[in-house]
């Protein structure tokens, strides 16, 4: 893993942060790449990358001190380097993936063609198009299919009288495929910006908005006239779909039927491993908020064996997706059997691997773990603990984040500081987190019991604390099996504090207690 230190100024330098991403062994190929021309050994941009890479915090000042290049120069040598860097990672055995070598072969294919060898430039295409069309990559086999009309429209083929017809035909069925494809993603996409935008529905009328969206958006079409491709985006749609009206149990269907499309064929794994993580990771949030904890085991175990596996392939992006997804949902599998231990080491790993590579995941994933790991605290009765992560959500300003992890950490920041005992906060804590939940328009009705409580806290003589606790479970109880208010549950089991509370007991032994009762 490499190490990678930047500052918030660093980020904004795309050279810097490339250089600092590369390992070293695309650095010593870029070397190479470099050096095959006896003039470049002390070029200008190769003396610039050897001072980026020295650096610990990018500095133009300490470029002009070296004479490497004057300043009106700079920009168009930084460009002109980090053109060629990605030439050198492009040529890189580990970065040559199908694609890659399906454009490569287009690419020499249309050389040959511009010079005239016509024959040699359709060997090359026949054979980029069957490889293309093998590994389901349909937009570029049309590609291939159109440079070949063009070809056989002045090199004409005597040997096949229907080559003309072939080709029409076979780009008439890519462009239908690839149409089918464009329609299932985009309502795909657009599923997943109503998510990012509006969260999960939150009342019947909500929920018919919504359907009416899918079912007209939903394209006709032929379960038999699908391949790879388009089954996979088609569950996608159906999974975003189920997760914005809270059906989970047709996530864990739909979810399911996507990470078949790869068990069934293996070979898809490697060639979209991003798909093959994502279609896992969305597997395991359904079966996280079923509470099917046995079939959660299941599913983590495997993935983790395929990822170790020597034939799954390895990337800087894939090592930051196998991490988020594997780690929050270890965090998600201590918390649905009722484990709120801190000292077995997870805390740690994710703590080092956010420390060495986190600049390389947003902001928002990121708070997304230190919310678990303050659950985490919390559960375990390590209250200063789990109020000092809440304030890493709380007090990052400068991110727009989901306003209902904003709302519920800094519900449980009131809750925690409560059960610390650290009442001179608490006050203040009210007026601020009150503040902030005001602006926000679609409280859930949990919320709004817990501001209400909250709020009078201060008010309840102690004798009387057990009776408002066991009155506001009460109140809160008959949310739990609401569809548009349990979610509010999986951000904060108030329920089971409130238990705590009320019978005087951990509250890490009530929530072991009911994972035990309601997992499967």
């Amino acid at each position: 893993m490499r190490k990678i230190i930047t500052t918030a100024n660093d980020s904004k330098d795309s050279l810097y942060v490339l250089i600092k991403s590369l390992s070293k062994s695309e650095k010593r190929q870029f070397k190479l790449y470099v050096g095959r021309l006896d003039g470049n050994a002390d070029s200008k941009y190769l003396q610039l990358f050897n001072l980026l890479d020295k650096m610990n915090t990018y500095d133009e000042s300490e470029i002009f001190k070296q004479n490497i290049v004057k300043k009106q120069q700079l920009s168009n040598l930084k460009a002109h380097l980090y053109k060629q860097i990605l030439i050198s990672l492009r040529l890189s055995p580990a970065h040559q993936n199908i694609r890659v070598q399906i454009r490569e072969q287009l690419d020499f294919a249309t050389v040959l063609y511009q010079k005239g060898l016509y024959q040699q430039s359709l060997k090359l295409l026949e054979k980029a198009k069957h490889m293309a069309i093998e590994n389901e990559e349909k937009n570029v086999a049309y590609e291939i299919v159109e440079l070949e009309k063009v070809i056989e429209s002045q090199y004409i083929t005597r040997s096949m009288s229907t080559r003309s017809e072939e080709l029409a035909n076979e780009a008439k069925i890519l462009s239908q495929q690839n149409l089918m494809t464009s329609k299932l993603s985009n309502l795909s996409l657009q599923l997943y910006g109503l998510m990012l935008k509006t969260g999960y529905v939150r009342s019947d009328e909500e929920k018919r908005e919504i359907t009416q969206f899918f079912t007209k958006s939903m394209p006709k079409y032929k379960m038999s006239d699908l391949g790879f491709r388009e089954k996979l985006w088609l569950n996608k749609a159906y999974l975003w779909y189920s997760f914005l009206i809270q059906d989970f149990l047709s996530c864990f269907k739909y979810a399911t039927r996507y990470v078949e499309l790869f068990e069934e064929t293996p070979s898809m794994i490697a060639r979209n491993p991003v798909f093959y993580l994502k279609g896992n990771h969305y597997l395991l949030e359904s079966l996280f908020f079923l509470k099917h904890h046995t079939k959660f085991e299941e599913v983590l175990a495997r993935l983790e064996t395929r990822l170790a596996s020597t034939d799954f392939p390895h990337s800087d992006n894939l090592e930051i997706l196998e991490f988020l997804y594997v780690y929050s949902h270890k965090l998600n599998h201590k918390f649905m059997v009722g484990d709120f231990s801190t000292d077995d080491g997870l805390i740690e790993k994710i703590e080092k691997y956010l420390k060495q590579s986190g600049q390389r995941m947003d902001e928002h994933h990121i708070m997304v773990f230190y919310y678990k790991i303050a659950s985490l605290y919390f559960g375990n009765g390590q209250n200063k603990k789990c109020i000092e992560y809440l304030g890493k959500i709380i007090n990052n300003k400068s991110l727009k984040m989901r306003e209902d992890l904003m709302c519920f950490a800094r519900i449980l920041n009131l809750v925690a500081h409560y059960e610390a005992g650290m009442d001179y906060h608490l006050e203040t804590l009210l007026r601020s987190t009150y503040k902030f939940l005001i602006k926000m328009d679609d409280l859930h009705e949990v919320q709004k019991e817990m501001i209400k409580f909250l709020r009078n806290l201060g008010e309840i003589f102690p004798g009387e604390l057990k009776n408002e606790f066991k009155k506001l479970r009460n109140r809160l109880e008959i949310y739990e099996d609401d569809p548009y208010e349990r979610r509010a549950f999986l951000y904060l089991d108030i329920l089971s504090w409130l238990d705590s509370r009320i019978e005087n007991r951990p509250v890490a032994d009530i929530i072991k207690e009911k994972a035990s009762l309601l997992n499967r």
